[in-house]
């Protein structure tokens, strides 16, 4: 069966360590568009950090789609039309706000497009950087949140986030999202919320079927999608347990992982019939 769609993570996925796309990668997908396979992006990105991504693979043209916020929002390129959007309340932000000092780790979210924390930190500022949105330090976390938020993140050092977040997945169990996207960065949406209920949802109303999709990503937060696709494609530079679960394992984002993936399961299978 030919594949319709591939969607992709970002960071450490579809971009380089410098936060571009190598420009095998970028011939390799607008080939894929051509031949009328749909890119889809999927990133725990907020949507202004995807946009510029999204313009250059020309997804407006192509009339594909955004799943920013781990799923949280998915974005229309052709419209600019939210298609399902996900938030987490004020209150849940508080208590969310309530469990961080009790674990001693850092938390921050996004209000309008910044960035908002009590307390200037590496990892904002890292987000910062990959996002493009300003930091806020305001003297409140919860007085700053007034209106739903898409999530929030926790951070700390990798080796005790790890334990944050098991603990957590187990006190927030059906009521939470829980879920790492890097070592210092634990999300948290909607329950039931993820890359993969997302893609499900969008490929309902695009009439594609699972087996049709090829989802690549390299991250604890792209499991869910792996696992949804057809073809569940681990980055070199997974985790080895994210490898495991994958049908397929491809090389690193700097190695052209990516692009290896679109030639073998997209680009060759076409060219041959």
């Amino acid at each position: 069966m030919p594949y319709k769609m591939i969607v992709l993570d970002l960071d450490d996925t579809l971009l380089c360590d410098d936060h571009t796309i190598s420009p095998p990668t970028k011939e390799a997908l607008m080939k894929a568009q051509e031949s009328g396979v749909k890119v889809v992006l999927a990133s725990g990105r907020p949507t202004y950090g995807m946009v510029h991504i999204a313009k250059e693979l020309e997804l407006e043209k192509y009339g594909s789609f955004i799943l920013s916020f781990n799923g949280a929002k998915i974005i229309n390129c052709l419209t600019n039309e939210e298609l399902f959007s996900s938030t987490l309340s004020p209150r849940t932000v508080a208590r969310l706000d309530d469990i961080s000092r009790e674990e001693g780790v850092l938390i921050h979210t996004y209000v309008g497009d910044e960035i908002i924390t009590e307390v200037e930190n590496k990892f904002t500022d890292i987000e910062s950087d990959i996002t493009g949105l300003p930091i806020r330090v305001v003297s409140s976390f919860t007085d700053a949140v007034t209106e739903p938020v898409v999530k929030v993140l926790m951070l700390a050092e990798p080796e005790m986030l790890v334990h944050v977040e098991k603990k957590l997945q187990k006190q927030l169990q059906g009521e939470l999202s829980v879920m790492r996207s890097k070592p210092y960065f634990l999300e948290f949406t909607e329950e039931g919320v993820t890359k993969g209920t997302s893609l499900h949802l969008l490929i309902q109303q695009l009439g594609i079927t699972r087996d049709e999709v090829i989802a690549i990503g390299d991250s604890y937060n792209d499991l869910a999608m792996i696992e949804f696709a057809g073809l569940g494609v681990a980055m070199g530079n997974a985790p080895e347990d994210i490898k495991e679960k994958a049908n397929h394992v491809t090389d690193t984002n700097m190695n052209d992982g990516v692009a290896k993936v679109v030639e073998e399961f997209i680009l060759k299978p076409v060219s041959v019939s």
